[in-house]
């Protein structure tokens, strides 16, 4: 089994900061990829971020350099740094991970629960 479990949501005003963590724990040889994507209602899931076991990241255009991710491949964690916050960036942002839990498997994506995140005067 295979968990990823995310903490740090809640609510923030229009211009506040907010740290999301990702802890993956279970039976996994080698994570290639973790990050975040976020979903609201009627809309698909989008990418937020992702890093790299190498470092090599990758975010979404509407993050336009107010967001950081960074990652403990030693922990199997990951972390995003969320500033300059907006109303519009409220959604459901869920933890991802792309790992191998065997040397003879092959990767599969994994995905956490959830955690909400509120931008609101």
């Amino acid at each position: 089994q295979v968990q990823l479990v995310e903490s740090g949501g809640g609510l923030v005003q229009p211009g506040g900061s907010l740290r999301l963590s990702c802890a993956a724990s279970g039976s996994i040889l080698t994570i290639w990829s973790m990050g975040w994507y976020r979903q609201v209602p009627g809309k698909q899931r989008e990418l937020v971020a992702t890093i790299t076991s190498g470092g090599s990241t990758n975010y979404g255009e509407f993050v336009k350099g107010r967001f950081t991710i960074s990652r403990d491949n030693a922990k199997n964690t990951a972390s995003l740094q969320m500033d300059s916050l907006k109303v519009e960036d409220t959604a459901v942002y869920y933890c991802y991970a792309n790992l191998r839990r065997q040397f003879w498997d092959i990767f599969h994506d994994y995905w956490g629960q959830g955690t909400r995140v509120t931008v609101s005067s």
